[in-house]
């Protein structure tokens, strides 16, 4: 555990107390018992029960929150810890460069605010965001490196990009009104990549996103798109008084092509891992995708 502010983490009284109260602090948090064990080795870490330090970090955390301070969380991996410690000089067995990496993650990292929410709900957050920071940062340095088309002298990574979000704008807009949720799958060097993407559509109104998070989705897209590799799209809407409708896409050669029926039911009630057939989900209706993409292929 690493805890890291501009101040001191006593309770005090008066202007000083004040100010200790107004200072944000970081707690580094080692959610993944491994990582945990590979900490244990330094002498000046303190602990060697992951359930015993998960419980002083929910500790701790509450004793902060009880005391008004705005407290953030970012994973502690052991291996970039290694690696900072090495770069700056720190002596990787001490607190204070624990504390030092806490405080350099926090500001180049993911962290989610601990608002009093339970410790196994917080670092479910917490993977997912760095999950979603990771993908955002390895997708676009792929798209930035694409560099120009050499038959039309475009941007490769742009014009997938821009190809992309035209198609999710499409998907959406066809989709008609509900509530959206898309999501994009596919493969990368070492693992898989994940984007998703909730929508808002009403009769006749404009469809409502997050655009942040459909800039997210449509690079994960336009990964894919740009380097032809194969991965899927599914959509999801939602309705009153009627069933969720399911729908996919098979992304082929940097174009997405519609799934029939009977594959995006096979898709859902397949188990992936045995194969084994799974029971369709009830009230949801398997649908075919419907085409939104150029057969001809790309924009450069």
């Amino acid at each position: 555990m690493a805890y890291t502010d501009r101040g001191t983490t006593r309770r005090g009284s008066g202007p000083r107390g004040i100010l200790r109260r107004e200072m944000p602090g970081t707690v580094g948090l080692l959610a993944d018992a491994r990582d945990f064990a590979q900490m244990v080795r330094y002498r000046t870490f303190g602990f060697d029960d992951h359930a015993v330090y998960l419980r002083h970090v929910e500790a701790l955390l509450r004793t902060l929150g009880s005391r008004g301070t705005h407290t953030s969380v970012a994973l502690f991996d052991p291996a970039r810890f290694a690696d900072f410690c090495a770069r700056t000089g720190l002596e990787p067995d001490s607190p204070a460069s624990r504390s030092r990496f806490t405080a350099d993650i926090a500001a180049r990292g993911a962290t989610i605010a601990y608002a009093g929410q339970p410790l196994d709900s917080l670092i479910t957050q917490l993977v997912d965001e760095t999950a979603r920071q990771a993908t955002w940062e390895y997708t676009t340095t792929v798209l930035a490196g694409l560099g120009d088309c050499a038959d039309c002298g475009k941007d490769v990574g742009r014009a997938a990009f821009d190809r992309a979000a035209r198609l999710v704008h499409l998907l959406l807009e066809t989709a008609g009104p509900g509530t959206h949720h898309l999501v994009c799958s596919v493969p990368a060097a070492s693992d898989q990549l994940l984007a998703v993407l909730h929508a808002e559509c009403e009769p006749h109104g404009p469809v409502r996103v997050d655009d942040a998070e459909a800039a997210e989705f449509a690079t994960v897209l336009a990964t894919g798109i740009a380097l032809e590799s194969p991965g899927g799209l599914v959509l999801r809407t939602s309705a009153p008084g009627a069933p969720d409708r399911l729908r996919g896409w098979r992304l082929s050669r940097g174009r997405l092509a519609p799934l029939t029926t009977a594959e995006v039911f096979s898709a859902y009630c397949t188990d992936a891992e045995t194969g084994d057939p799974v029971a369709p989900e009830p009230g949801v209706e398997y649908c075919a995708g419907f085409e939104v993409d150029d057969p001809g292929g790309h924009d450069h």
